[in-house]
């Protein structure tokens, strides 16, 4: 009888210790996941298999939403540490137009059930930590520069979706999207000239 005992309370101690293990090792696991991950392998479960064409297009929403997100905190950054009327201009309107573009697409993404990014991901953070790093000329010169590359990235990505996805919405959205966005880059790339002027 002992013997059983001892055994029964050797396995539940083990069982207690791997359980506490696969807790550790779940909190590690969601804490360190990208919020773009996360929305990504929520639409793979959603839609594959079932509709092929919808996972494609939820790819555009979450990098638009991943853009959105990281437009309006490095504009935010670049309001509070430049000294360049030009730069905190762009900053400005990066903030007030991209928190509108990001309420749009909130609002696209819950109509067809896609889900988005619910914070800055890891290219997001990556970035804006890039930027914090510099002051003075070289963080305007930096600042600048990702918003032309941004822009310029995210015009073809919307291009694409305008032309390529096969959701009428989504098509119309990423038409929609395209003015404002080569507006953005228009200002961007004079703030960049003005910018590199500057000695």
């Amino acid at each position: 009888m002992k013997k059983t005992s001892f055994f029964s309370k050797a396995l539940l101690g083990a069982a207690v210790v791997t359980m506490s293990i696969g807790a550790v090792s779940c909190k590690d696991e969601n804490k360190a996941e990208d919020p773009k991950e996360v929305a990504e392998e929520e639409n793979e479960a959603k839609f594959d298999d079932v509709n092929d064409d919808k996972e494609e297009d939820s790819d555009y929403l979450v990098a638009a939403a991943e853009t959105d997100m990281k437009e309006i905190e490095l504009g935010k950054l670049a309001q509070q540490k430049s000294t360049n009327a030009d730069v905190q201009a762009l900053g400005k309107m990066m903030v007030e137009q991209h928190t509108k573009a990001l309420a749009d697409l909130k609002a696209a993404a819950a109509k067809k059930n896609i889900s988005i990014p619910a914070a800055l991901t890891d290219k997001g953070q990556d970035a804006y930590k890039d930027l914090n790093d510099k002051t003075g000329h070289d963080f305007d010169k930096a600042y600048a520069d990702k918003m032309v590359d941004g822009h310029e990235k995210m015009i073809k990505k919307m291009e694409k979706a305008s032309e390529k996805a096969a959701d009428a919405d989504i098509r119309m959205w990423a038409a929609n999207m395209l003015p404002t966005l080569r507006t953005h880059l228009e200002h961007a790339k004079m703030t960049k000239e003005k910018v590199d002027a500057v000695k």
